[in-house]
């Protein structure tokens, strides 16, 4: 036997194959677990931040500059009271828990990082493990996540919600 590769020149070896492939795969995952998804964005979700200020513009506002006083996330009518609505590319989710409070947390679940998806019955939702975060403060209600989702601040100024 010589010492010489038995690989065919040109062909990559089996090792470089099987790395590249647990690259891909890891890069697969990785990205669906920190995905900011427009999809999160849907009239079924919602989301607020822990800020009895926070106000928003218009139907569609997910990145409206507003003059003094942060972005423009919705009008206070867009956000549903007992429910709330995720703006994904803010990361941040907004709350309506009682009526006329209005609440923001960050939509990144502190689990793995996926983007929250849902607001229903007083409960946000992460699709990716099932993790539940209260609407009212952010605390955790389900894990496998073990700590709440960071409060964002925001302004109610008319009727409109700022990120601050």
């Amino acid at each position: 036997m010589t010492s010489e590769s038995l690989q065919p020149q040109g062909a990559p070896a089996r090792r470089t194959v099987v790395a590249a492939v647990g690259a891909a795969g890891l890069a697969v995952a990785l990205t669906a677990c920190g995905s900011d998804d427009k999809s999160s964005d849907s009239s079924n979700s919602s989301t607020t931040q822990n800020n009895s200020n926070a106000s928003s513009g218009g139907s569609g506002g997910d990145g409206a500059a507003a003059g003094s006083g942060g972005t423009v996330l919705a009008k206070t009518s867009d956000i549903p009271e007992g429910g709330g609505k995720v703006f994904g590319s803010q990361g941040v989710v907004v709350t309506q828990p009682t009526k006329g409070e209005f609440k923001a947390f960050s939509s990144k679940c502190t689990h793995q990082g996926c983007a929250v998806n849902r607001i229903a019955g007083g409960v946000i939702s992460c699709p990716c493990h099932h993790s539940e975060f209260s609407a009212t403060d952010g605390s955790v209600k389900k894990g496998p996540a073990t700590q709440p989702l960071p409060a964002k601040n925001i302004t109610v100024s008319g009727d409109e919600i700022k990120l601050a």
